[in-house]
């Protein structure tokens, strides 16, 4: 009889460290949630289901030793405006990082840069009161917009950055457009505005460093 309190004292001492040491391993497994979320450049346009940037990038960090998931909030031909309407109810709670990636719309339809400030300005905003982190992707602006437009809305991006602190991947299409140039036409579909498969590849592979150091070391908590 004397002996049954401390077996019992160990038991339930056994069990509260098998059960801490599930949580801790549960916690461990659960999987950093990324958003994309943007316009065609991120739905994928023209791509076969799996070719797409979100697709191509979950693969990569995977490939690295990642634990993620990276849904695609990506609409074709999406504006800041667009975005910002849908921003809540696109980007889910739960959600740890986000890809912000907008502006092309905007610039191809000569929309204002202040608005396009103005709007990329309230989704930062709103992530950050989420307690949400972002990678915030930049544009270019065409050179037929003229010198003025383009210097507005380039600045745009890393004001913003600046602004709420997250990191800046200064133009999405980086890899595919480099210097003022296109990269070869296979690195595009036959619009010769999308990326094709191949492009998309690209974008991944110069874009991950960026992400990865967004996660932190493989298993990190």
């Amino acid at each position: 009889m004397a002996f049954k309190g401390p077996a019992r004292h160990f038991r339930n001492l056994a069990a509260a460290l098998l059960i801490t040491a599930t949580t801790s391993v549960a916690a461990q497994a659960e999987p950093a949630r990324i958003v994309g979320f943007g316009d065609s450049l991120m739905a994928g346009y023209g791509l076969a289901v799996g070719e797409g940037f979100t697709d191509r990038l979950q693969a990569a960090l995977r490939a690295k030793g990642h634990q993620v998931e990276v849904r695609n909030a990506g609409v074709s031909g999406d504006t800041t405006s667009g975005g910002l309407a849908r921003l809540d109810w696109s980007i889910p709670d739960g959600t740890d990082f986000v890809i912000l990636e907008f502006g092309a719309n905007d610039m191809l339809r000569g929309i204002a840069p202040s608005i396009v400030e103005k709007n990329l300005d309230a989704m930062l905003s709103r992530l950050k009161a989420r307690n949400i982190k972002v990678l915030l992707a930049g544009m270019r602006a065409a050179p037929n917009m003229g010198p003025n437009y383009v210097s507005q809305f380039e600045g745009i991006y890393p004001r913003l950055a600046q602004k709420y602190d997250v990191p800046l991947y200064p133009f999405f299409l980086n890899g595919l457009v480099i210097d003022g140039k296109r990269a070869g036409a296979e690195y595009f579909l036959q619009d010769n505005m999308h990326p094709s498969a191949k492009g998309v590849d690209r974008m991944v592979e110069d874009a991950l460093p960026l992400v990865e150091n967004l996660l932190g070391k493989p298993g990190a908590s």
